[in-house]
């Protein structure tokens, strides 16, 4: 389960959505959001999904890899449904002792479903295709804005990125440790929730100490290199807008529009 986590992988490539500059894929993918809490119908559901299908295979991202990294919240977005399903009001369809299921219910839970995986799926396509440090430089870029009244961008900036790029690293961490556990001996999957509560800290003990000691080899590396915030740093690569970036605002903005305007009509 541990090696399907993706969050936070970058997949080198050099597709149009690679190349597209990295403020352009955030406010981009922060557009999709927007407009997919807005979508309602079926109709307007199905444009999105063909407008992240296409950013999909544009991207060159295997679908493979996008649905290994939506196994570990399955579990999630079916509870998600199954309450959607009982706790919607509408026409009883089916009575099962106090549960009742609505005609409304699998309705909206179908809608809530495929709308928690699209949400993930976009957000997956973000940091497929951007590196950390084109992210945190994009990141800071577009909240630039902010410094004029004393916020730390970079610095924040900085340590998303550096959560981002931790998240991998931590994951194959903790599937050593517990390999390692269970080549001693130890079994994590028997017993009541208790049991296997108190079976994990001979896992997160040794988790927290690697993760303290990355942070401090980090600290002492980005001091020996003379690392004092944003105030005067310069970067090997100015980040510019191209003629692609403005196409695919175009598109996206266009879609977005005949989805808010499907949504309007209730489809």
């Amino acid at each position: 389960m541990l090696r399907d986590i993706t969050l936070g992988q970058y997949f080198p490539g050099d597709t149009a959505i690679h190349r597209l500059d990295p403020r352009t894929k955030i406010v981009l993918t922060f557009l999709y959001i927007v407009v997919l809490f807005v979508a309602r119908g079926i109709f307007s559901y199905l444009v999105m999904l063909v407008w992240l299908c296409s950013v999909v295979a544009i991207s060159g991202i295997r679908p493979r890899v996008i649905l290994k990294g939506l196994k570990p919240v399955v579990f999630i977005v079916v509870m998600t449904g199954v309450l959607n399903i009982f706790y919607t009001p509408g026409p009883p369809i089916l009575t099962l002792g106090f549960v009742t299921v609505t005609k409304e219910g699998i309705i909206t839970a179908g809608f809530m479903v495929l709308r928690i995986a699209m949400l993930i799926t976009g957000s997956f396509i973000l940091t497929y295709t951007t590196s950390p440090i084109m992210l945190t430089e994009g990141i800071e870029s577009l909240f630039s804005p902010l410094k004029k009244v004393g916020a730390p961008v970079h610095e924040l900036a900085m340590m998303m990125s550096i959560a981002l790029r931790f998240i991998p690293t931590l994951i194959e961490e903790t599937d050593k440790i517990i390999s390692a556990q269970r080549a001693r001996g130890a079994d994590f999957d028997s017993g009541n929730i208790l049991k296997r509560a108190r079976s994990l800290v001979p896992i997160l003990v040794p988790l927290f100490i690697s993760a303290f000691r990355r942070a401090e080899e980090l600290s002492v590396a980005m001091e020996s290199r003379c690392y004092s915030g944003g105030a005067g740093r310069t970067r090997l690569r100015e980040l510019s807008l191209h003629r692609r970036d403005f196409s695919a605002a175009v598109c996206c903005i266009l879609m977005s529009a005949g989805v808010i305007a499907l949504s309007a009509l209730g489809l």
